[in-house]
């Protein structure tokens, strides 16, 4: 098991190698497993990128950003501009969002409420406008709208955790209620969790996670 110390070192040496992100900028605490990033970037997508980073090495059980978005003076936008800019950026957007998507701009925090059939829709909406000039954040207060019921597709769930985790998945439990899925039953680190989460939002229907699996 990693040392704090080898996570931190790990963390940074991860952030330098992240072309995306500045990592002069960023400073690394952990404790306990638990990777607190602060200091500044100078985008929406620089925090999402340092973030991403630090979720990749192995070890990591959570992460705390208390990172400040610093807009240089080149990349500032009037929240008409951003509004503008996120419809046409939905429009073009592969799964044609624009219509089933609300936007809302205020000072350079993007919100987007709506309905989508698929999660991945609902990710590709917020993907869709964390790189356009000016954006500061974006809250995604989509809803997915189930298409299927999900309790036909227990089976696919546990299978697909077992692909895509790792041989550790059998001690994650899966329970269903509803278009509700609740992961529980013992992880190894923040990669694990995060893999699991992603297995079942790949499952058609579903529309919200209760994470409960705790660090072994």
């Amino acid at each position: 098991m990693k040392t704090d110390l080898q996570i931190q070192q790990d963390v940074m040496a991860e952030l330098k190698w992240e072309p995306k992100v500045n990592a002069a900028h960023i400073g690394v605490e952990v404790k306990h497993g638990v990777v607190t990033l602060s200091g500044h970037v100078d985008s929406f997508a620089e925090k999402w990128n340092a973030e991403q980073a630090a979720k990749r090495v192995a070890g990591v059980k959570f992460i705390a950003i208390e990172l400040d978005v610093a807009l240089p003076g080149s990349s500032k936008k009037s929240d008409t501009e951003i509004a503008k800019a996120a419809m046409e950026a939905l429009k073009w957007n592969v799964y044609k969002l624009a219509d089933l998507v609300s936007i809302k701009v205020e000072d350079g925090f993007i919100t987007l409420t709506g309905e989508v059939p698929w999660h991945f829709e609902r990710l590709s909406a917020e993907n869709s406008l964390r790189y356009l000039t000016g954006v500061r954040g974006v809250y995604n207060h989509i809803m997915v709208k189930p298409a299927i019921s999900v309790n036909a597709v227990k089976i696919d769930i546990e299978r697909a955790l077992k692909r895509r985790a790792h041989e550790e998945a059998q001690e994650i439990t899966v329970s269903i209620h509803g278009d509700e899925v609740t992961l529980g039953g013992k992880i190894h680190d923040w990669k694990e969790r995060t893999l699991a989460i992603d297995a079942v939002w790949a499952v058609p229907g579903v529309k919200k996670v209760i994470d409960n699996t705790s660090f072994t």
